[in-house]
């Protein structure tokens, strides 16, 4: 059987997903088979696995932390809201339908068998297996059908370290109160506090711990500072989708269009981690005035997104900027970009609506979701992309629909299709389309990218990069801040 700790918090966005890859991480150094595991995950940011089934970005992260592939078997239940009732519903890495909050609530509970069978799995194999939980333990309103916190912690009986986040102020009254409300077997389960994403003295705060095991008696097990590490995260409180200002020393600006949608952002994620680039997230059309390159990106509703790109004026802006700079689409985003996107199956919001006429194409939405790793090389590009020409890349497509050209007559310059023939990236002078997520996770594709869009405007990037290599030495850096304000001889204690 495998050894097992579980990571709660006591609200969303307290560091839960950085602090199980630490430990991922950790267990990894120490010479461990180690596995991340979240019965359920809410977030647009997904990922699709060897085998085409699809999971939480969060857990690919924590695989890698943990140097094995991820699996579905790591994030069993998935929900991807599509609007602000309902989410799609995906179970063992496929989705089974759309559902309101209301009705999935009483059908959640039917999910606890593939929840147990896929955590069976990763017993079958690892030595450790650390837990993840969701949101909060002591949302009181949800507590009977809890599958993802204490309710899970009891089907696997697994010790829990409950993280607070000091950074948002409140940290003793956040975990008081979450142990307060606690029945008493599932505080019983509450092994150790964490106080994370601290800034400053530590011993300023030593009363306050001393005060916080005196009252919770329970203790505190680390004091984690505020670390900042390129790291995907999730996504709709993400401190990155907040930064909309351009840095003073940038050289190349990425503007990227914060959809009300937006999914899988962590694709711009290679651009951030460059020296000398600034990558803003913006919804107003005059931030893009002074951008060097504009990325439209994924959209779990692109047809809503589309609407709300034609009424903001932010599709306007964009037809302007692609007249002078690059503009590129991703998934969603490049659905957008072509002539119409059709609904017949009323897959998001059923109809069509015209899209923004930058490539002459056209997507047909459809309920069969496309899910893939993809493995190619670019062709022969040009104009500012030439730099990527011959490059391989591996990546993922995760989409509902089929993009095809809208005139037989009419084609973009360059046209790129998977082994089944279907389309997975266009070109066309100052624009690039794709289906294909992660495309520039790969070697150094981004710092190509952006090495041309510097030589264009007459000025260089002298740096290198490998991306891959970097988000390695990013889950050290994790670790080794984690490891020194832990209390890891504590930690092992507690793995039952």
């Amino acid at each position: 059987m495998s050894k097992i700790i579980m990571i709660q918090g006591t609200m969303s966005n307290v560091g839960k997903s950085l602090l199980v890859g630490a430990l991922c991480r950790i267990f990894k150094q120490d010479g461990y088979k180690v596995a991340p595991f979240k019965s359920q995950n809410m977030a647009l940011n997904s990922f699709v696995t060897a085998d085409g089934l699809e999971l939480g970005r969060a857990q690919a992260m924590q695989a890698e932390c943990a140097g094995i592939a991820p699996s579905v078997y790591m994030n069993p239940i998935l929900l991807k809201p599509t609007n602000d009732v309902g989410s799609q519903v995906i179970v063992n890495g496929e989705a089974i339908g759309n559902m309101s909050a209301r009705d999935y609530f009483a059908y959640k509970k039917k999910l606890i068998p593939d929840i147990m069978a896929a955590f069976h799995k990763l017993e079958e194999w690892a030595d450790i297996i650390v837990i993840e939980g969701a949101g909060s333990p002591a949302e009181i309103n949800l507590k009977s059908d809890d599958i993802v916190n204490m309710g899970l912690a009891e089907l696997v009986d697994a010790p829990v370290l409950l993280v607070g986040d000091i950074d948002r102020g409140g940290v003793f009254a956040q975990l008081l109160g979450t142990l307060e409300l606690l029945e008493p077997q599932e505080r019983d389960r509450v092994k150790g506090l964490i106080i994370n994403k601290f800034r400053g003295d530590k011993s300023l705060l030593d009363s306050g711990i001393e005060m916080l095991e005196e009252r919770g008696k329970v203790p505190v097990v680390g004091t984690v500072p505020y670390a900042k590490l390129m790291i995907d995260d999730e996504d709709s409180l993400s401190e990155r989708l907040g930064n909309d200002k351009l840095s003073d020393n940038s050289i190349v600006d990425i503007a990227v269009v914060r959809l009300p949608r937006i999914s899988n952002f962590t694709d711009f994620a290679p651009f951030e981690s460059i020296d000398g680039v600034s990558v803003r997230f913006v919804s107003n059309p005059r931030e893009l005035e002074k951008a060097d390159l504009v990325i439209i990106p994924g959209s779990k509703n692109t047809i809503s997104d589309l609407i709300w790109m034609r009424e903001s004026g932010m599709e306007a802006s964009v037809k302007r900027f692609a007249a002078i700079g690059p503009v590129i689409g991703i998934c969603g985003g490049f659905q957008m970009m072509g002539n119409i996107v059709l609904d017949p199956e009323a897959v998001e919001e059923g109809g069509q609506v015209k899209g923004m006429e930058l490539f002459p194409l056209r997507t047909v939405l459809s309920s069969d979701k496309y899910r893939s790793q993809t493995e190619d090389c670019f062709d022969d590009l040009s104009d500012i992309y030439e730099c990527l020409s011959g490059e391989e890349f591996i990546g993922y497509e995760i989409h509902n629909g089929v993009t095809t050209p809208d005139d037989v007559d009419s084609f973009p310059e360059v046209i790129e299709r998977d082994d089944e023939g279907n389309i997975i990236l266009v070109q066309s002078k100052n624009l690039l389309g794709t289906y294909v997520h992660g495309i520039f996770d790969n070697s150094d594709l981004a710092l190509r990218m952006v090495q041309s869009i510097a030589a264009k405007k007459g000025t260089r990037l002298d740096i290198t990069m490998d991306y891959q290599a970097f988000k390695e030495a990013e889950y050290d850096k994790l670790a080794k801040v984690v490891r020194e304000n832990l209390d890891m001889e504590y930690v092992y204690s507690l793995l039952k």
